[in-house]
């Protein structure tokens, strides 16, 4: 356990943001599974706007926000 001021409040802070976290993961897999169910461009955008924002936010690595849009583009032009 923290023994200092502020190691206590950054043992706060961190759960904090882990929650925070963890929530905008859980939006971009439940958009992720919609997206490559049923590939139309209302949840191409919604997901490309969720990834960017965890990518600017760092929640996710850019490149893996570069790389799931590209994957998920790719499969959206092969089912029209």
């Amino acid at each position: 356990m923290p023994i200092t001021a502020s190691a206590k409040k950054a043992l706060r802070r961190d759960r904090r943001r882990a929650i925070v976290n963890q929530q905008i993961k859980k939006q971009i897999k439940e958009i992720l599974k919609k997206t490559r169910q049923k590939p139309t461009k209302t949840n191409l955008t919604r997901l490309a706007c969720l990834l960017d924002r965890a990518a600017k936010k760092g929640v996710i690595h850019a490149n893996k926000a570069a790389r799931l849009k590209s994957r998920i583009s790719k499969q959206a032009k092969k089912t029209k």
